[in-house]
């Protein structure tokens, strides 16, 4: 037993200089990990998109070798806090909306842009509007990749043309067109409002909407920042102007049961066929991923902006979309945030589909297909652009009960009841 427990000196010594080599070698992998020329990003992106994003980023490792290590997740807005707090975020952050960015940029985690772009070259590549939302208290923090346009209508151009029906200019001709719709004994609008935990966005799409037609976007703005209570007469107003079309029975393919229940994806597949359910569907650029699998897309589909209501406010466009901000300022981390501000990702994207830019000087003509091309151009023509207000507010209202409360609304609940609500849960 002795000579089992026994080790000698030379056993002892030899052994302590194999641990020494390799706490050596792991230093000298570690050092050489460490100085490795790369940038991290964490982003909202994944799957098919992600290696869109990947082929838009490439030139640029191969123009630096600078390699980019992205990592895509769809708990970014839990993921990213604990990474930060635990003193490990990612060189950089692609937020799907800005409302997050501005709370770390106010404790002073991100890297203002003017530490390495001039203002020249940030307004040669974005409209003031992007800028203002890529800014906090004045100081622009980010850099804006993709964007989604909301404020569309889609409709079938081949059953509008049968039927004799033109698009309509203004609010009161697409109501007029509805009734119309509805004289003929058929249902102008398809709506639907699941989306299983999140059912309710769509209505604060519309509500949204409507808010910038109606009371214009410096309200809007007071609005999404609580200068102004959800019972402001503004806001009930356009509740309002939803719900005439949103709690109709005639108006909505399938009644509000139907809005409800009918997942948001399905929807818009009610505008075909030779006897369409509806003939009018207002959801964002997205909504084409879910468009019946034979449908040509140049053909049997169309889309034009919701029309003004108030002609003071004019025909402003509801956003939403990805920017990007810096955690870290290294060298790499500001050749790939210049990189990202230039036109060579944006063009690279715009090419490969399911994609629109918000950058300057990106030519429709890159875009795919024509109902891109339609989209893109609506986003360029857009005087007053604003971003999707529930993004923008306090995740417990514009994520809660915005969200709960539109489903209350709809199902018949006084609005007064459901403004006093969403308003107490901003103050809780």
């Amino acid at each position: 037993m002795k000579n089992l427990l026994k080790i000698s000196k030379v056993s002892l010594l030899s052994a302590l200089l194999l641990s020494l080599g390799l706490l050596v070698g792991c230093q000298s992998a570690t050092e050489k990990s460490d100085n490795k020329k790369q940038v991290t990003i964490l982003g909202v992106i994944i799957g098919e998109q992600q290696k869109k994003l990947e082929q838009a980023l490439a030139p640029f490792t191969e123009q630096t070798g600078i390699e980019i290590v992205y990592e895509g997740t769809d708990t970014f807005a839990t993921t990213l806090p604990i990474r930060v707090d635990s003193g490990n975020p990612p060189d950089l952050a692609m937020f799907p909306q800005p409302g997050l960015m501005a709370d770390f940029a106010r404790e002073e985690k991100l890297i203002p842009l003017k530490n390495f772009m001039s203002s020249e070259q940030l307004h040669e590549a974005y409209a003031d509007s992007w800028l203002d939302l890529g800014s906090v208290d004045d100081t622009i923090y980010g850099v804006w990749y993709r964007a989604s346009v909301k404020s569309l209508v889609w409709y079938n151009p081949k059953i509008f043309e049968r039927e004799g029906y033109k698009i309509p200019r203004t609010w009161g001709e697409m109501l007029n067109l509805s009734d119309r719709i509805i004289a003929a004994e058929k249902t102008p609008w398809c709506l639907g409002m699941e989306s299983g935990d999140a059912t309710g966005w769509v209505g604060t799409d519309w509500v949204e909407d409507i808010m910038l037609r109606t009371a214009g976007a410096e309200t809007y703005d007071r609005w999404i920042r609580h200068e102004i209570p959800f019972t402001d007469d503004s806001v009930k107003n356009a509740f309002k102007a939803f719900g005439i079309i949103a709690r109709n029975e005639e108006y909505v393919y399938g009644g509000k049961v139907g809005v409800l229940s009918t997942p948001f994806g399905d929807s818009i597949q009610g505008l075909f066929g030779d006897n369409p359910n509806c003939y009018l569907h207002r959801q964002a650029n997205f909504i084409a991923s879910f468009l019946p699998e034979d449908i040509n897309t140049a053909e049997d589909v169309a889309i034009f902006p919701l029309p003004p209501i108030n002609p003071e406010y004019g025909t402003p466009i509801l956003v939403a979309g990805d920017v990007f901000a810096m955690f870290n300022d290294t060298p790499e981390a500001r050749q790939l945030m210049e990189y990202l501000a230039s036109e060579v990702p944006h063009k690279i994207a715009a090419g490969l589909g399911g994609y629109i830019s918000p950058r300057k000087n990106i030519s429709v003509d890159l875009y795919p297909d024509t109902l891109t091309k339609k989209q893109a151009q609506i986003l360029a023509d857009a005087e007053i652009i604003r971003f999707d207000g529930s993004d923008m507010m306090p995740g417990a209202v514009g994520t809660g009960t915005f969200w709960s409360g539109m489903v209350d609304y709809v199902g018949g609940t006084d609005l007064d009841k459901v403004l006093q609500r969403i308003e107490n849960s901003w103050s809780e």
